[in-house]
């Protein structure tokens, strides 16, 4: 697995599928930043629209029909994922806790999504709603002293050092 991190305003994104699990991937998509993201309720719909897509999320479909779009998607060269389907799957969700721009993902490769679960929950509890602000301060912080010339590696000791002197990782 590759692990990267899209900015979907450069993306155009999908979720095929009529139940709770799609829209629930749909909102997710929305809330990250994927306002234009389409919800597709049946396969024959998306598969009109598959030559527009970058990626597609397959929810809550029978698997003849999620196997038959997950294989037209990738003739059109989109990238694919089969929820609870690994073996069909280009790309991996991942689960994640944000915090501001903090953006923290477990994934197990589609391994053990319930064990991905687990972990993001003791993650949500160890990285709690402050960091937001923390990442907000260091952004602000890193702008500054790059506007004064300071050298990429020593911001990066600074920030260290802002996260030993404040305790955040204790």
């Amino acid at each position: 697995m590759i692990p990267i991190a899209l900015d979907p305003r450069f993306a155009r994104l999908a979720v095929v599928g009529d139940g709770a699990r799609a829209a629930r991937r749909h909102a997710a998509l929305r809330a990250a930043g994927a306002a234009d993201a389409r919800w597709f309720r049946d396969a024959p719909v998306c598969a009109a629209d598959l030559p527009r897509l970058h990626g597609l999320w397959i929810v809550d479909l029978p698997p003849d029909a999620a196997l038959e779009l997950a294989l037209r998607a990738r003739e059109a060269r989109v990238l694919v994922n089969v929820e609870d389907s690994p073996a069909l799957c280009d790309f991996h969700s991942m689960a994640e806790v944000r915090r501001g721009d903090l953006l923290l993902t477990v994934s197990t490769a589609g391994a053990a999504p319930g064990l991905a679960r687990v972990i993001r929950g003791h993650l949500e509890t160890w990285f709690g709603e402050e960091w937001g602000g923390r990442v907000a301060e260091v952004r602000r912080l890193r702008e500054r002293w790059r506007a004064a010339g300071v050298a990429p590696s020593d911001t990066a000791r600074r920030i260290a050092a802002l996260a030993t002197e404040r305790g955040w990782l204790e």
